[in-house]
């Protein structure tokens, strides 16, 4: 006899729940059509085309994937440790992760400054070198990734928790190394997690302000971003 499969029934959402969802939606919404019925249009097509801001866009946008490309590449190894180590400290270490998302970003900027300045903790030894990296360019990207690295690791390490450690255990079982089970197994199985960690560190470089005027500067072509070149508008 033939078995006939059970029809999914949809579970549905209780009614109250749209109360609170709209004015969400609201909070989101409504000032944005504010500031879109008070813009000045006749000048502001001509503001956002000028050459300054086309040159603020395209750093930030420059920056921005830069500052990504690192996030990823230092975000990915803490996720991987904060989510599977299990060395004593990891609470401490994740608290020191977490910290500029509570830092005002100007605070950042500031504590960045002391570290990479001329006179910084770092800076002035490689001030021996030649290298200088307050105010420049690499200052932006620096400033970006101090803000934006923790909404990556914190975004990728709830997905790897949420998905657990069974088939890096059956991968191990069968002989796989650990540099092969992360490649093969625990990343691919955690990639949109960290793909929407990618794209939250992007969206925050974008806007990041504070630590970036604190840091580098307003300097026109070179560390200048979108939300400088806005502000001084």
């Amino acid at each position: 006899m033939k078995a006939v499969p059970r029809r999914q029934i949809p579970v549905g959402l209780p009614g109250w729940i749209y109360l609170p969802a709209s004015v969400g939606a609201a909070l989101v919404a409504v000032p944005v059509v504010a500031i879109l019925l008070r813009i000045d249009w006749p000048h502001f097509i001509p503001l956002i085309s000028s050459e300054s801001s086309r040159a603020a866009l395209l750093l930030s946008l420059k920056t921005a994937t830069a500052s990504t490309a690192l996030c990823v590449l230092l975000g990915v190894p803490m996720a991987v440790v904060l989510a599977r180590g299990g060395f004593r400290g990891l609470s401490v270490l994740r608290a020191l992760v977490l910290l500029p998302l509570v830092l005002p970003p100007v605070v950042g900027g500031i504590a960045l400054l002391y570290t990479f300045g001329r006179q910084g903790l770092l800076g002035q030894h490689l001030e021996a070198f030649g290298i200088r990296i307050a105010f420049t360019t690499a200052a932006v990207v620096l400033a970006q990734s101090f803000v934006s690295l923790p909404f990556l690791v914190v975004s990728l390490e709830g997905a790897l928790r949420s998905a657990g450690d069974q088939y890096e255990s059956i991968a191990a079982m069968l002989g796989g190394r650990p540099t092969t089970v992360l490649r093969t197994v625990t990343l691919p199985l955690v990639l949109p997690g960290l793909i929407s960690g990618a794209v939250l560190a992007f969206a925050r470089s974008l806007r990041e302000f504070g630590a970036t005027l604190t840091f580098a500067g307003s300097l026109r072509g070179v560390t200048r971003t979108l939300p400088l070149e806005i502000y001084l508008q």
